[in-house]
């Protein structure tokens, strides 16, 4: 049995298909697509956009009991000593968020996600099999002598997600350059077969300072939090410079936030390129930037030297949606070259690319099975603050 669909315009992970009609099998897989008058009768027609299923490259799925916790526009450093000092909570309640939160991620079209776990709480919903995983175990410690205590804490959730995670792939991955020591990223990089790693990057320019001078708003995290930094010692460069050369085999890493990623790192980036055979993604959460600090990256510089561009959601602690329909309203709504062609690029092919997944999602080509989401209200091949998304197949 065949479905058969029309719509107003089809988005096919790369770029728009006009007056085709798409056709799949009865569970989604794609069968062709093909010109109308090749499609014979029988044809579904849709009002709006139809697209491949959204790919949430950056989520934290064990945060959802925290929404509306956090007031808005704190900046990291309160943001993160906020969510330490709320995050915990009873059980019961953790795991009915996170299934909330998963279904409305459904509902609003996402099919894949790439999630930070610090622990094991989201295994049991992850395997229901709603929504595809990549699980980033996430470690952190910024001192030195900790390095092996956390990596090894990190590596039994690794092996409890290896283990009962049913079809999942999992790595482990630093939080951020500055909670994590330079003998835990050698741990994260020495680790065998940890090849596609995240990390968040650059979300404030505090990032920046304290690694250059050694000054700003991360020396009062460290002090509240008790930190001895005594051993660290500025370098007078951008935080990316500092991290980025302990990576030194053929990975795929994920940049998450980037909002004060420079011109003179992102030629960094490629010259790292070249030197390991890397290869970078720079994941975009702008609802959460502005939920946090108010503040966006530079996308049209990062357009320039880059075309790996993803979405992500960040968490609930950070957002009040899990929908990447609203990442690309908030970025179409603050650049406004940004036409939807290259939104949905990043939100389908490349996130699917990007989480090593392009076997399955991510576009309408044969032999797929990426989803099928319908845009409504969008005119003129352009979304407007009204226009939702309904998940078809």
């Amino acid at each position: 049995m065949y479905r058969k669909f029309s719509a107003d315009n089809i988005f096919n992970g790369f770029e728009f298909a006009h007056n085709q009609v798409l056709i799949t099998d009865a569970v989604g897989v794609i069968v062709d697509l093909v010109t109308e008058n090749e499609a014979g009768d029988g044809v579904e027609k849709l009002n709006g956009i139809l697209c491949p299923g959204f790919i949430n490259a950056h989520c934290h799925l064990e945060l959802s009991h925290m929404k509306g916790l956090v007031p808005k526009n704190t900046g990291i450093v309160d943001f993160v000593l906020q969510v330490i000092n709320k995050r915990h909570a009873e059980e019961v309640q953790i795991l009915s968020a996170i299934e909330i939160a998963e279904k409305e991620m459904l509902q609003n079209g996402i099919v894949a996600v790439g999630d930070i776990c610090n622990n094991t709480l989201s295994i049991t919903q992850k395997n229901k099999g709603r929504l595809q995983y990549h699980n980033f175990i996430e470690t952190s410690g910024f001192v030195p002598e900790f390095a092996k205590n956390r990596f090894d804490k990190s590596l039994m959730y690794l092996q409890e997600y290896k283990k009962n995670a049913k079809g999942q792939s999992s790595t482990i991955n630093p939080h951020a350059p500055y909670s994590v020591s330079p003998e835990l990223f050698g741990m994260i990089n020495n680790f065998p077969d940890n090849n596609l790693i995240t990390i968040h990057n650059q979300e404030t320019a505090a990032e920046n300072y304290f690694f250059e001078k050694s000054v700003g708003d991360f020396c009062r995290l460290y002090e509240q939090m008790g930190t001895d930094i005594s051993v660290f010692k500025p370098t007078g460069k951008s935080s990316l410079q500092n991290w980025l050369p302990y990576f030194t085999k053929a990975q795929s890493i994920i940049l998450v936030h980037n909002v004060f990623t420079s011109e003179s790192d992102l030629l960094f980036t490629k010259i790292q390129t070249l030197n390991c055979k890397m290869q970078f993604f720079f994941c975009l959460c702008a609802n959460a930037n502005i939920y946090i600090s108010n503040t966006l990256p530079d996308v049209n510089m990062l357009m320039q030297h880059t075309d790996n561009i993803i979405l992500g959601t960040d968490s609930l602690a950070s957002n009040d949606q899990l929908s990447i329909l609203e990442e690309i309203k908030t970025l179409q709504n603050n650049f406004k070259n940004l036409d939807l062609t290259i939104l949905l690029k990043w939100a389908t092919s490349n996130g699917s690319k990007a989480l090593q997944m392009d076997n399955k999602l991510g576009s309408f080509k044969k032999g797929k099975q990426p989803g099928i989401v319908l845009l409504e209200g969008a005119e003129a091949l352009r979304i407007n603050n009204n226009t939702l998304a309904k998940r078809i197949l």
